[in-house]
Protein backbone atom coordinates (compact mmCIF):
# COMPACT_ATOMS: atom_id res chain seq x y z
CA UNK A 1 0.00 0.00 0.00
CA UNK A 2 2.82 2.45 0.86
CA UNK A 3 4.48 1.69 -2.48
CA UNK A 4 1.17 2.28 -4.27
CA UNK A 5 0.55 5.65 -2.64
CA UNK A 6 4.22 6.57 -2.95
CA UNK A 7 4.03 6.13 -6.73
CA UNK A 8 0.91 8.27 -6.90
CA UNK A 9 2.60 10.95 -4.79
CA UNK A 10 5.69 10.88 -7.02
CA UNK A 11 3.51 11.32 -10.11
CA UNK A 12 1.62 14.19 -8.46
CA UNK A 13 4.90 15.94 -7.57
CA UNK A 14 6.24 15.50 -11.12
CA UNK A 15 3.02 16.91 -12.59
CA UNK A 16 3.05 19.85 -10.21
CA UNK A 17 6.61 20.58 -11.32
CA UNK A 18 6.05 20.24 -15.07
CA UNK A 19 2.77 22.17 -15.13
CA UNK A 20 4.29 24.97 -13.01
CA UNK A 21 7.23 25.20 -15.41
CA UNK A 22 4.78 25.07 -18.32
CA UNK A 23 2.93 28.10 -16.97
CA UNK A 24 6.15 30.12 -16.93
CA UNK A 25 7.12 28.80 -20.37
CA UNK A 26 3.81 29.91 -21.86
CA UNK A 27 4.25 33.42 -20.50
CA UNK A 28 7.82 33.55 -21.80
CA UNK A 29 6.60 32.50 -25.26
CA UNK A 30 3.97 35.25 -25.24
CA UNK A 31 6.63 37.79 -24.22
CA UNK A 32 9.01 36.65 -26.95
CA UNK A 33 11.63 35.24 -24.55
CA UNK A 34 12.45 32.35 -26.87
CA UNK A 35 15.65 31.08 -25.24
CA UNK A 36 14.24 31.08 -21.71
CA UNK A 37 11.08 29.41 -23.06
CA UNK A 38 13.18 26.75 -24.76
CA UNK A 39 15.07 25.94 -21.54
CA UNK A 40 11.85 25.83 -19.54
CA UNK A 41 10.24 23.65 -22.22
CA UNK A 42 13.13 21.19 -22.07
CA UNK A 43 12.69 20.62 -18.34
CA UNK A 44 8.90 20.65 -18.57
CA UNK A 45 8.84 17.87 -21.15
CA UNK A 46 11.61 15.90 -19.47
CA UNK A 47 9.67 15.78 -16.21
CA UNK A 48 6.43 14.97 -18.09
CA UNK A 49 8.07 12.05 -19.90
CA UNK A 50 9.27 10.55 -16.62
CA UNK A 51 5.78 10.92 -15.15
CA UNK A 52 4.16 9.34 -18.21
CA UNK A 53 6.65 6.48 -18.23
CA UNK A 54 5.81 5.65 -14.64
CA UNK A 55 2.07 5.85 -15.31
CA UNK A 56 2.21 3.63 -18.39
CA UNK A 57 4.26 1.04 -16.50
CA UNK A 58 1.68 1.06 -13.70
CA UNK A 59 -1.53 1.74 -15.63
CA UNK A 60 -3.51 -0.68 -13.48
CA UNK A 61 -3.06 1.53 -10.41
CA UNK A 62 -5.97 3.95 -10.10
CA UNK A 63 -4.05 6.01 -7.51
CA UNK A 64 -1.44 6.88 -10.16
CA UNK A 65 -4.15 8.30 -12.41
CA UNK A 66 -5.55 10.32 -9.51
CA UNK A 67 -2.02 11.51 -8.67
CA UNK A 68 -1.62 12.63 -12.28
CA UNK A 69 -4.89 14.60 -12.23
CA UNK A 70 -4.25 16.10 -8.80
CA UNK A 71 -0.72 17.07 -9.83
CA UNK A 72 -2.03 18.75 -12.96
CA UNK A 73 -4.63 20.75 -11.02
CA UNK A 74 -2.21 21.80 -8.28
CA UNK A 75 0.46 22.60 -10.86
CA UNK A 76 -1.90 25.10 -12.47
CA UNK A 77 -2.66 26.76 -9.14
CA UNK A 78 1.01 26.85 -8.12
CA UNK A 79 2.20 28.00 -11.55
CA UNK A 80 -0.25 30.89 -11.72
CA UNK A 81 0.41 31.88 -8.10
CA UNK A 82 4.18 31.89 -8.58
CA UNK A 83 3.94 33.77 -11.87
CA UNK A 84 1.79 36.44 -10.23
CA UNK A 85 4.47 36.83 -7.56
CA UNK A 86 7.34 36.98 -10.04
CA UNK A 87 5.24 39.14 -12.40
CA UNK A 88 7.31 38.85 -15.57
CA UNK A 89 7.14 41.61 -18.17
CA UNK A 90 5.74 45.10 -18.40
CA UNK A 91 2.32 46.71 -18.30
CA UNK A 92 1.02 50.05 -19.48
CA UNK A 93 -1.21 51.77 -16.96
CA UNK A 94 -3.56 54.53 -18.16
CA UNK A 95 -5.09 56.72 -15.46
CA UNK A 96 -7.83 59.33 -15.87
CA UNK A 97 -8.67 61.43 -12.84
CA UNK A 98 -11.24 64.22 -12.92
CA UNK A 99 -9.45 66.57 -10.52
CA UNK A 100 -6.33 64.94 -9.08
CA UNK A 101 -4.14 64.33 -12.12
CA UNK A 102 -1.28 66.56 -10.97
CA UNK A 103 -1.27 65.09 -7.47
CA UNK A 104 -1.23 61.53 -8.81
CA UNK A 105 1.58 62.33 -11.26
CA UNK A 106 3.69 64.04 -8.60
CA UNK A 107 3.26 61.22 -6.10
CA UNK A 108 4.04 58.53 -8.67
CA UNK A 109 7.16 60.43 -9.73
CA UNK A 110 8.26 60.73 -6.10
CA UNK A 111 8.00 56.93 -5.96
CA UNK A 112 10.24 56.70 -9.07
CA UNK A 113 7.50 55.78 -11.53
CA UNK A 114 7.92 57.41 -14.92
CA UNK A 115 4.66 59.15 -15.83
CA UNK A 116 3.64 60.93 -19.02
CA UNK A 117 0.64 63.27 -19.07
CA UNK A 118 -1.35 63.56 -22.29
CA UNK A 119 -4.18 66.01 -22.91
CA UNK A 120 -7.53 64.56 -23.93
CA UNK A 121 -11.14 65.46 -24.36
CA UNK A 122 -14.07 63.53 -22.99
CA UNK A 123 -17.83 64.00 -22.96
CA UNK A 124 -17.57 66.41 -20.05
CA UNK A 125 -14.67 68.40 -21.50
CA UNK A 126 -10.89 68.44 -21.22
CA UNK A 127 -9.11 65.72 -19.29
CA UNK A 128 -5.56 64.54 -18.77
CA UNK A 129 -4.43 60.97 -19.23
CA UNK A 130 -1.53 59.67 -17.18
CA UNK A 131 0.48 56.89 -18.78
CA UNK A 132 3.04 54.77 -16.95
CA UNK A 133 4.88 51.78 -18.40
CA UNK A 134 6.18 49.71 -15.52
CA UNK A 135 7.35 46.24 -14.62
CA UNK A 136 4.35 44.11 -13.63
CA UNK A 137 5.85 43.45 -10.21
CA UNK A 138 5.30 47.14 -9.34
CA UNK A 139 1.64 47.26 -10.47
CA UNK A 140 0.15 46.67 -7.03
CA UNK A 141 2.20 49.50 -5.51
CA UNK A 142 1.17 51.87 -8.30
CA UNK A 143 -2.51 50.95 -7.94
CA UNK A 144 -2.46 51.44 -4.17
CA UNK A 145 -0.81 54.84 -4.64
CA UNK A 146 -3.35 56.01 -7.24
CA UNK A 147 -6.33 54.74 -5.24
CA UNK A 148 -5.07 56.45 -2.08
CA UNK A 149 -5.22 59.78 -3.93
CA UNK A 150 -8.35 59.28 -6.05
CA UNK A 151 -10.62 56.29 -5.42
CA UNK A 152 -12.69 57.26 -8.45
CA UNK A 153 -9.84 57.39 -10.96
CA UNK A 154 -10.48 55.41 -14.14
CA UNK A 155 -7.59 52.97 -14.61
CA UNK A 156 -6.81 50.52 -17.40
CA UNK A 157 -3.94 48.07 -17.50
CA UNK A 158 -2.66 46.19 -20.51
CA UNK A 159 0.40 44.14 -21.33
CA UNK A 160 3.20 46.17 -22.86
CA UNK A 161 6.23 45.09 -24.86
CA UNK A 162 8.71 47.97 -24.82
CA UNK A 163 10.53 47.98 -28.14
CA UNK A 164 13.27 50.54 -27.67
CA UNK A 165 13.99 53.88 -26.13
CA UNK A 166 14.50 55.28 -22.68
CA UNK A 167 12.35 54.49 -19.69
CA UNK A 168 13.02 56.83 -16.78
CA UNK A 169 13.06 55.84 -13.16
CA UNK A 170 14.91 53.55 -10.82
CA UNK A 171 12.06 51.05 -10.87
CA UNK A 172 12.74 49.97 -14.45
Amino acid sequence: MIETLGGALLIAIMRIADVTIGTFRTIMVVQGRKYQAAVAGFFEVLIWIFAMRFIVQHMDNMYNLLGYAIGFALGNVLGISLEQRVALGYVQVNIVSQQKTDSIAATLREKCFGVTILPGEGKSGEISILIAIIKRKFLKDLMITVESIDKRAFITVQTSHPYRGFMHGSRV
